[in-house]
């Protein structure tokens, strides 16, 4: 039987975290880039991923999770300059998040 040298190790391979910070950038596009990152997100088991890709996997779901709410929150608000202003919030919240994530990740440092 060969063993290999990453048996039992954490991987640290962070591709599918860049995917999904790709796709919550484009979440202009009606919100669908952003709903398909966090089914990826959801459907994804982090067995046998490292920490930090861990962290921002979780970082990543919350932040799709609470654009979510907040864009809903936003919908169902009927005073239009509180609907607005509540999107906007939301938006520069999650483009944050985004910025901060993605550089995180590009460094190699957790969230």
């Amino acid at each position: 039987m060969i063993s290999t040298a990453t048996e039992g190790a954490a991987i640290d391979d962070p591709s599918l975290a860049h995917l999904l910070y790709g796709l919550m950038t484009a979440f202009p596009l009606f919100f669908l880039p952003t709903l398909l990152g966090l089914a990826i997100n959801l459907a994804h088991k982090p067995q046998g991923v490292s920490a930090m890709v861990q962290s921002h996997l979780r970082w990543q779901r919350h932040s799709m999770i609470g654009f979510a709410i907040l864009a809903g929150l936003g919908f169902f608000l009927s005073p239009l300059w509180l609907s607005v202003s509540i999107y906007l919030v939301a938006t520069l919240w999650f483009c944050h998040r985004i910025i901060k994530g993605w550089l995180s990740l590009t460094e190699g440092v957790e969230v």
